[in-house]
């Protein structure tokens, strides 16, 4: 590839959630001055809007039938992320434990899944610089053509321990509990299951700090622009 450093680079950041996606995502796009976009939380704006107006979790057709009404705008500065839904910034409100136990009903439901991958898709292509995109299916499915992928992993027990950190409080046990039984329902689900790239390079991040997995990352996107 010439010119690769003009080019917009995407880069893809899969995994199971305690991996340190989002502090990596966040913190590799702020590095390299590209946009960066948490596709979790549009799936949670989207749930947080069915729970909000009363929708029917556990009815897929009720969800189906309403999924193209809220509208669901992300702001893709690293600095700042920033997602509203119909103007209203649900930024800590996505991020309750309501929300957190129904999003993988919803996310399921593949009129969903079709309405966020085409948002996910157009804010990727518009990036000018490039952008950082993590989430479960990006490289699998909503960016196939990404420039890198990457696939995050760690230990049950090391994401229950960063979980429970973040959720004050929380028992780590129970929380490893929770992580196991999302990935289960993410990994099995019919529509975008939550899957490694075939292309995609594995990081296992058990053993490393946060600014390690960060430089890991920079290196391996700083290597993919020079066309290596």
């Amino acid at each position: 590839m010439e010119n690769g450093a003009a080019k917009p680079v995407i880069v893809a950041i899969d995994g199971p959630s305690g991996t340190g996606k989002s502090s990596t995502s966040k913190a590799v796009a702020a590095q390299l001055g590209l946009s960066y976009l948490d596709t979790g939380a549009q799936y949670r704006a989207i749930t947080w809007w069915m729970v909000t107006n009363g929708i029917d979790i556990d009815d897929p057709s009720a969800i189906a039938a309403v999924a193209g009404k809220p509208e669901i705008v992300s702001g893709t500065d690293p600095a700042n992320p920033t997602i509203t839904v119909d103007g209203t910034d649900v930024a800590g409100p996505i991020r309750t434990q309501e929300v957190t136990s129904k999003v993988s009903a919803v996310s399921a439901v593949p009129e969903v899944r079709a309405r966020i991958t085409e948002l996910q898709r157009s804010l990727a292509t518009s990036a000018e610089i490039g952008i950082v995109v993590e989430g479960r299916d990006i490289g699998t499915t909503v960016l196939p053509d990404a420039h890198l992928k990457i696939f995050l992993t760690a230990s049950p027990e090391a994401r229950a321990a960063r979980r429970s950190g973040e959720l004050k409080g929380a028992d780590v046990h129970t929380t490893r509990e929770a992580l196991l039984k999302r990935d289960a329902a993410d990994s099995s689900r019919k529509t975008s299951p939550l899957a490694k790239a075939d292309d995609a390079v594995e990081v296992d991040t058990t053993e490393l700090t946060l600014q390690q997995v960060i430089e890991c990352v920079v290196t391996l996107v700083e290597e993919k622009r020079a066309g290596k």
